[in-house]
This record gives structure tokens, C-alpha cells and sequence, in this order.
């Protein structure tokens, strides 16, 4: 998977825009997943079609945001500790492996509890100025109302008579 940076110019690897561009070729399928989406160019990779010349666009996109759960004292404190508590084992084998004094574990040690307590302070100090305008806590994903794939004219019309046959393959069996 390349991700482009809006900063670089000129042409990415295999000759992908590296700026925002829009999509560009004939729309071959449309489906209502991007599994679906996604299916149908396995297909049409596994038919030896040019899937170079294919292009999976979301249209009409939203941002869900999914409810988990409700936040209080307990759980913002519990998650700042665990998250404090990664990054300073983290450090602290760092410091073990680079540092000879002191010893290997009492480094590790230390920077186990220096990560919890500083976790602790920043999610406490996160939460305090929220002043309770957001006491849950949530997932977002970008998902689009439908998924379309495109195609390059060259190979355009290849491309649809060979989702023609996926649709009218008989779905899986559910096992």
C-alpha cells in the first residue's frame, strides 16, 4: 500500500499521482460494500485482467462515529495508566540497553513507573478540561454509501463482461 504526501510532487511509484487527484476511467461495477469491491477485482486478478488499469472509489462518504461506551474517573485513569505504563517499559529498555548504571532491571523499573505516573496525569489533566462535554468514548471509521470501480477505457469493456460473469456466479454457501 503507498500513502502520497501532499507536499511531494510530480509522479509516485508506478506512475501514481503523489497530490490529491481525482479518480479518473469508466465505471465497470458498483456495489454496496467495499468487500464487494474488493471481491470483484480479485476476480479480476485472478482472471489475469489488467488491474493496474482498476480504481476502487467511495462515493458518498461519512464518518461514523461508534459509540463504546461511557467514560468515567476509573477507566480514563485505568487507560492512561496502561498506555503510560507501554511507553515507559519502552523507555526503560532503552535506558537498560544503553545505560550501564544502575543495572538493567532497576532501569526498566524506573521507567515503568515514571510511564504509569505521567499517564496518569496527562489523561486526568485531559479529562478535567473536558468538564464532562464528552463522557464517552468512540470508534470513527470513513465508510462511503457505495463503491465504485473504475477502469481505464483500453481495457474498459473487458473489464465489465468479466464482472457480468462474477454476478451471475451463485452466491457461497454459508457455512
Amino acid at each position: 500500500m503507498m500513502v502520497s504526501s501532499p507536499f511531494g510532487g510530480g509522479q509516485g511509484q508506478a506512475g501514481l499521482p503523489r497530490l490529491p487527484t481525482p479518480p479518473t476511467g469508466w465505471p465497470i461495477g458498483s456495489y454496496t460494500t467495499y468487500g464487494e469491491a474488493q471481491q470483484a477485482v480479485d476476480f479480476l486478478a485472478e482472471s489475469e485482467f489488467a488491474v493496474t488499469d482498476v480504481t476502487i472509489v467511495g462515493v458518498d462518504l461519512m464518518l461514523v462515529e461508534r459509540v463504546i461506551g461511557r467514560l468515567s474517573w476509573g477507566r480514563v485513569l485505568a487507560a492512561g495508566a496502561m498506555s503510560g505504563a507501554w511507553f515507559g517499559l519502552f523507555a526503560g529498555l532503552l535506558l537498560g540497553m544503553f545505560v550501564n548504571q544502575g543495572g538493567f532491571t532497576l532501569q526498566l523499573l524506573t521507567g515503568l513507573v515514571l510511564g504509569v505516573l505521567s499517564g496518569l496525569a496527562f489523561s486526568a489533566i485531559g479529562y478535567r478540561t473536558s468538564r464532562g462535554r464528552r463522557d464517552f468514548s468512540s470508534a470513527s471509521q470513513l465508510v462511503a454509501g457505495r463503491y465504485d470501480v473504475l477502469c481505464q477505457p483500453r481495457s474498459a469493456e473487458q473489464g465489465r463482461e468479466l464482472l457480468a460473469k462474477l454476478a451471475l456466479r451463485p452466491p457461497p454457501l454459508a457455512s
